[in-house]
């Protein structure tokens, strides 16, 4: 029997409703597994806080633009909510031919902000080529920044999702 991950039932219910059905669940199981492993209490060294790990002027925004109320990043709902709400918003401003690109753009939009994204895209030697290209360049941020955004994507789309397979389409499974 297979273990069901925390808040199937809320993170289910808000990818249906931002991305329709079927959902991408396994892609946003596999991100709050890289965010937080699921731990609603997790705080950062860096300030980020909750199962979403929203940096408080992103919750802040993210409550207002999404009309969410107040920020709550450390209570789960709100968090599932608005991760999702704000993952639809990066993957809809992104501009890539497939979904697989996407979804790797728009994580790391999530993780390191969407216009180091745009940064990079824009100085990137095949700009539609997420994976390849795109992901590799160092918009002018630290090479421990750098790093950790190059991998965030491939790790949550590539690592953790697959593991999440039973409960929905997996996004860029014509890569894996």
């Amino acid at each position: 029997m297979i273990d069901l991950p925390p808040y199937l039932p809320e993170i289910r219910a808000s990818a249906e409703f931002y991305f329709g059905i079927p959902a991408p669940v396994p892609v946003i199981l596999g991100q709050i597994t890289q965010e937080s492993g699921f731990d609603e209490n997790a705080i950062s060294q860096a300030g980020a806080m909750g199962m979403l790990q929203f940096m408080p002027a992103t919750a802040k925004w993210a409550s207002q633009a999404g009309g969410f109320g107040v920020a709550a990043p450390l209570d789960p709902k709100w968090a599932i909510k608005a991760g999702v709400w704000y993952d639809r918003h990066l993957y809809d401003r992104v501009t890539y031919p497939t979904p697989c690109g996407k979804w790797g753009a728009a994580l790391s939009g999530y993780n390191g902000g969407e216009r180091w994204h745009q940064r990079r895209q824009a100085a990137a030697a095949a700009p539609t080529d997420f994976w390849n290209s795109v992901r590799l360049v160092n918009p002018g941020i630290t090479a421990a920044n750098q790093r950790e955004n190059q991998e965030y994507p491939y790790r949550i789309v590539f690592k953790h999702q697959p593991k999440f397979a039973t409960f929905g389409p997996l996004v860029c499974k014509e890569m894996m």
